[in-house]
């Protein structure tokens, strides 16, 4: 696992749901079928409802025309991130897309222990409101020693919380690889 994670920013508001990270009519896509896996990229973000619920400026779209990455490492979120029905697809979806990080408020319960149980994402936490200090598009860098996150926008720094017991799940990959090397 990198110590470090650079890229461009995707701001959305609170309360973004596991239906608009991932629509639940995309379900039906295989996890298992290499080719078919790459669409839950294609998909993230697509949830109708989510204009409505912070978009950033502009509309912009986390996936652009027909690819299955997204120019976004980094999504930043508010308050309650991940709420929603209880499906792994979601953070899933996020790391298919090419999303590394999500630095929210906080978060749906059950979206942060699939981040880290499946090894899908880094789940940030922040006591700062970061949507209020990031416009999507801008570069940020993430620092896994330092739980810090920088703008080079403004060259601003912000402290996130550590990461504490996650950080060895993480870092072995998902929680069964943990599991076996823990043993």
């Amino acid at each position: 696992m990198e110590k470090t994670i650079r890229g461009k920013v995707f701001v959305l508001g609170d309360n973004i749901d596991t239906d608009q990270i991932i629509p639940a009519e995309r379900l039906v896509i295989s996890l298992s079928d290499p080719e078919e896996r790459k669409l839950y990229g294609h998909y993230a973000m697509s949830g109708v409802p989510i204009a409505q619920a912070g978009l950033p400026k502009g509309n912009t779209p986390f996936i652009t025309g027909d690819k299955n990455e997204s120019e976004y490492a980094i999504v930043i979120g508010g308050k309650n991130f991940g709420c929603g029905s209880s499906r792994e697809h979601a953070p899933f979806a996020l790391r298919q897309a090419g999303a590394g990080v999500v630095v929210a408020e906080s978060y749906a319960r059950i979206f942060f222990r699939n981040s880290i149980n499946g090894g899908y994402l880094v789940p940030y936490e922040t006591a700062q409101r970061l949507v209020d200090k990031f416009q999507t598009g801008q570069e940020a860098e993430i620092s896994l020693e330092a739980n810090t996150i920088k703008n080079f926008a403004t060259g601003e720094t912000y402290p996130l919380q550590p990461l504490g017991d996650i950080l060895p799940i993480l870092e072995a990959g998902d929680i069964f690889a943990y599991a076996k090397k823990a043993m």
